[in-house]
């Protein structure tokens, strides 16, 4: 597959790191030398320096014959003319854009991007994105990362174990017959930051970061089993009313009636702005690292403390003052790579990564054959994958043992119609299943290949 990357910060960096890894013809486009330097010296990938959205310079990147153009540069307006130049003079059959100007993506103008008019076949949100993905791990306390698949019959849950975890220190193979009723497949393990792809002599330790499908209804659970029971919070606050803390502050609202909620936003005109389009949150203007604003906030009482100011270092600070204020849950947004390993063993109950979330988003818009989603696990370790299985695909009639799926994969789920099956290795695939696989990155592109439709179906 041909990929023009426009954009080499975070996100562009990382999509085009992942595709190359993938044997993708991956050329990145942007006016930072510096950058473009950076993408040379570490990437498998073209790289140029130039203006993404000037004819000459697509042109040079092969727009001709590309298959996606991705524009994720910092300018929403270069982002979408990029992807409109592309399709008006190259006919690139795939364009994505990274759009964070909410006054382009509000229901009125809807029309805008329309083939005739702007046409981006997929546009990201970030803001919006990163807003769900915290509210996701509000509603499921315990879990550092939440996944719905399968039109949301199916979770696929981060969890950290702790020393008086039920279940580490067992095999894996016994954990059907510790927990009968549990409908759980472990998919992955980060120890140390060293990730682990699981078979059922691997046991869970103390500090570990684990992967686990299972069940929708079946969550609360699982989560009881490695000892996380946590009440789900009632009094959240916020720190941060950008776009992120407003999206997430307007979510509950909408879909959390019962809880308490109040957002702390340093800027007292932006703090107005929050507050006429909130309609019962607290909105105070202050510092979310000026006890008097914690204590004004009642942060000692709040279950949930989610930082989500445009810093870091605010966020990471702030959260472990409302922790040693009282807060019981801290959910920090965090940019920078370089802090990643540190938060959790700072005491920080939850990362939000918006580069991460993000390339997910891509990624399944450019998966090829039957992928439904894609979820990129922790900076490109692999993937969870919901892929259909179709008629003419060489895994269906077989049993999941003789399905010859790739060393790096773990299926975590079948999802039939209405019914959750949980893997077993004489469970029969049929067509249409959804499979919910795990895959290192490696392996991903022959995943792909298993459930691309057979040319000789036509």
């Amino acid at each position: 597959m041909k990929v023009i990357v426009c954009g080499a910060g975070q996100v562009g960096y990382s999509i085009a790191r992942y595709l190359a890894t993938e044997q993708n013809d991956v050329t990145v486009i942007d006016q930072s030398a510096e950058l473009i330097h950076k993408i040379s010296d570490s990437i498998e990938a073209r790289a140029i320096v130039g203006h993404a959205s000037h004819p000459s310079v697509l042109e040079q990147a092969g727009a001709a014959d590309a298959d996606v153009i991705i524009a994720v540069t910092y300018t929403d307006e270069v982002n979408m003319v990029a992807c409109t130049v592309a399709h008006a003079l190259f006919n690139v059959p795939t364009k994505i854009a990274r759009i964070r100007q909410q006054n382009y993506l509000q229901p009125i103008w809807a029309d805008l991007f329309a083939r005739d008019h702007v046409p981006i076949d997929v546009i990201i949100s970030p803001e919006i994105e990163v807003a769900r993905a915290v509210a996701r791990r509000l509603q499921v306390p315990g879990a550092f990362d939440v996944v719905p698949l399968g039109d949301g019959a199916v979770r696929v849950v981060g969890v950290r174990c702790a020393a008086d975890c039920p279940v580490v220190n067992t095999p894996l193979r016994q954990l059907t017959g510790l927990f009968p009723d549990l409908h759980i497949v472990v998919v992955a393990i980060l120890r140390d930051e060293r990730p682990i792809v699981p078979d059922s002599d691997d046991q869970m330790l103390p500090g570990d970061e684990v992967y686990f499908v299972c069940e929708a209804s079946h969550v609360s659970r699982a989560l009881s089993a490695f000892g996380h029971e946590e009440p789900e919070a009632r009094r959240i606050v916020i720190a941060g009313g950008g776009n992120i803390g407003m999206f997430l502050a307007q979510e509950i609202e909408a879909h959390q009636p019962g809880v308490s909620l109040k957002l702390i936003e340093l800027n007292a005109e932006r703090a107005n702005a929050v507050q006429q389009s909130l309609s019962r949150t607290v909105v105070l203007t202050g510092s979310a690292l000026d006890p008097e604003i914690l204590e004004e906030a009642n942060v000692r009482q709040a279950e949930t403390f989610v930082a989500l100011t445009n810093e870091d270092e605010v966020n990471i600070i702030a959260s472990l003052l409302a922790k040693r204020f009282g807060a019981g849950r801290t959910v920090t947004l965090v940019n920078s790579n370089s802090y990643g390993p540190l938060v959790g063993q700072l005491g920080i109950d939850a990362v939000v990564s918006p580069r991460a979330i993000t390339v997910s988003s891509i990624l399944q818009h450019i998966r090829r054959g039957r992928i439904r989603a894609a979820y990129s696990l922790r900076d490109g370790f692999g993937e969870v994958i919901e892929a259909e299985a179709m008629e003419t695909s060489g895994l269906v009639g077989k049993q999941l043992k003789d399905a010859r799926f790739p060393p790096g994969t773990i299926v975590g789920a079948i999802v039939r119609g209405k019914d959750v099956i949980m893997p077993r290795s004489n469970t029969v695939i049929q067509a249409k299943d959804r499979v919910v696989i795990f895959a290192t990155a490696e392996t991903v592109k022959k995943i792909e290949k298993l459930f691309s439709v057979q040319l000789e179906f036509f």
